[in-house]
């Protein structure tokens, strides 16, 4: 097992590293220290050849203009917040207005964009990097310093562990995820309408026209929304159903597990082999199947286009402080958040 670093760009007058891992197996995970993303994901497809399952650029500067999260670790907090505010302890605090009206995925200089001190990782049975970021009182309007370590660890079982850390000073709210976009085909192929997704999920949250959660959960027996027995990603892209159409005619959705504690999710492409088992000790994981991601720009050569894309965000439930019944993402300062999520592929399908 291995880590190889070379310099992939410069950012604010620092420099951009990207960090290879490889294990024994040949499977390589390439990430960087700016914003913790994850470029590459190289695993081999049914007949062994060895492709990039994610979407990434080739050219830092391409990051800069276009990418829409790619690969990126989001926080402070993931997902929207209603009207860029909140209020704790009967104080407000107003957040940048990126997706005016609302705040998303933690603002114009969010974690995702900005470098984080990196430590490597080599032990007999694993290679990883750990990164650490100190995110000061009131940047992009959040209270409190918040201390927040994230660790990526590449196993020789072909697993991908992500671990977040983190301590505050002040009360305040974290929810954090990675915001891969995954594509089992290898390259970018094909799209992701022939992936088939399955996790035990009885409900999901309803989303408004600014693409907030209204408050209500959704039962999704009967409805495109249900992936208990397995169902491909086009049933969602082709449906009718009202909340596929409001997402630009897909998936962009917090589905709820059904149980507490650790729960699986299993993505699979048949043409190449290709599985991916996710689990996470997250309550939610928002399916996000790339409906806007036509743009004028090409992702390592592939014209970006709708559905080349599927996101898995494990996380808490998007705009939690605004909504009291739901489970909360407020951290005090005696607290430590912590969530670990894995990614294990395999290239016979179900594995």
């Amino acid at each position: 097992m291995k880590i190889l670093e070379r310099v992939f760009g410069s950012y604010d007058g620092k420099k951009v590293i990207e960090y290879t891992l490889t294990n024994e197996s040949g499977m390589s995970v390439s990430c960087l220290n700016y914003g913790c993303v994850i470029t590459k994901i190289i695993v081999p497809d049914r007949n062994g050849i060895l492709e990039n399952v994610v979407l990434g650029f080739d050219k830092f500067e391409d990051y800069l203009e276009f990418s829409p999260y790619f690969g990126a670790v989001v926080g402070r907090v993931a997902g929207r917040i209603k009207g860029a505010s909140f209020e704790l302890d009967g104080e407000q605090y107003r957040l940048a207005a990126n997706e005016s009206p609302n705040h998303l995925h933690g603002g114009n200089q969010g974690f995702n964009s900005v470098i984080w001190e990196t430590e490597m990782i080599e032990r007999k049975d694993l290679v990883g990097l750990r990164f650490f970021y100190r995110s000061h009182d009131g940047e992009e309007g959040y209270p409190g310093n918040l201390d927040t370590t994230v660790t990526y660890l590449l196993s020789n079982t072909n697993e991908l562990s992500i671990t977040y850390e983190a301590m505050t000073d002040q009360k305040t709210v974290v929810n954090l995820t990675n915001h891969s976009y995954f594509n089992l085909s290898g390259e970018g192929k094909r799209v992701c309408s022939e992936h088939i997704l399955q996790l035990k999920s009885d409900r999901f949250l309803e989303l408004g026209q600014d693409l907030l959660p209204t408050g209500r959960i959704i039962p999704a027996e009967y409805t495109p929304f249900d992936f208990n027995q397995g169902r491909l990603l086009q049933s969602g892209m082709k449906s009718d159903h009202p909340q596929n159409v409001l997402v630009g005619n897909g998936y962009d959705h917090p589905l709820l597990f059904t149980q507490e504690g650790e729960n699986s999710i299993m993505l699979s492409e048949k043409e190449s082999g290709r599985s991916l088992l996710v689990t996470t000790d997250q309550p939610c994981v928002v399916l996000y199947t790339g409906n806007k991601l036509e743009g004028p720009f090409s992702i390592s050569g592939v014209p970006a286009k709708n559905y080349l894309g599927v996101c898995l965000e494990t996380q808490g439930f998007p705009d939690a402080i605004h909504h009291p019944d739901f489970p909360t993402v407020i951290l005090n300062p005696e607290e430590v958040y912590y969530s670990t999520t894995k990614y294990r592929f395999s290239n016979k399908i179900g594995v």
